[in-house]
């Protein structure tokens, strides 16, 4: 999914103009990279934080000539998902419970049957 996409998805569900989606999107977007650059951490509760790590300076190589380059020390932002989003994007029990038409019943029996045996 692009920006583009998620911003005509937005405007699709909100039935807001595009314009009025993309300035949420825009304000979403430049709200997190305003914290990350003054070393706030983000978290979004059941999605997942948004934080930087620190980056040593290290000796690198140029994969071209084999010369030792030097690279400085950073920060790089960095994404940790929280568990139920791990859990919604491989299928775990949050998610099956909820596209289940059983609602979650079925796999819940079959999986104590199964630690049962």
């Amino acid at each position: 999914m692009t920006k583009a996409d998620l911003i005509e998805d937005i405007s699709r569900t909100t039935e807001m103009s595009r314009k009025d989606s993309e300035l949420i999107v825009d304000t979403v977007f430049e709200s997190i990279v305003k914290s990350l650059r003054s070393g706030q951490k983000i978290e979004i509760r059941g999605f997942g934080s948004f934080r930087t790590r620190e980056r040593q300076s290290r000796v690198g190589r140029n994969p071209k000539t084999g010369a030792r380059v030097d690279v400085p020390a950073k920060r790089i932002p960095y994404f940790k998902p929280s568990k139920e989003l791990k859990d919604v994007v491989n299928g775990g029990a949050s998610d099956a419970a909820s596209t289940s038409p059983t609602g979650g019943v079925a796999e819940a029996s079959t999986d104590n049957a199964e630690k049962l045996t």
